[in-house]
């Protein structure tokens, strides 16, 4: 057993298994998830699990070049992120590795996290 970190056992093999490039969408329970997209189902009742310690817990064991967000999102959410329309992002999530579904109930509550190389 891990003594910090992770523990979801599909997530941390997808994260291990990620390359450059790769797409991984944290998103809330509305998202449509693309046909053959991976979908890791975190979301247990509404509002559980918050997106941010997701993306926190993610951002820990994966590195992350890019952080992308709808427009449409609150301007606090991932100050940093590229901003793109939310249809964009839509479209986006088709070559996604994996969607994590959380319980997050914020409206456009969706980010994707490009995969990025540790040098």
């Amino acid at each position: 057993m891990r003594p910090d970190g992770l523990w979801h056992p599909r997530l941390l093999h997808i994260l291990a298994a990620a390359g450059h490039t790769d797409l991984i969408v944290v998103a809330d329970p509305g998202l449509p998830i693309p046909p053959g997209v991976e979908t890791v189902d975190l979301v247990w009742r509404r509002g559980e699990p918050p997106i941010l310690p997701v993306v926190e817990a993610i951002r820990a064991e994966l590195v992350v070049e890019r952080l992308i967000v709808a427009k449409e999102a609150p301007d606090t959410f991932f100050p940093e992120a590229k901003r793109i329309p939310h249809e964009q992002l839509k479209h986006l999530t088709r070559q996604a590795r994996v969607i994590v579904r959380t319980g997050e109930a914020t409206p456009y509550a969706n980010v994707v996290l490009r995969a990025g190389v540790p040098f």
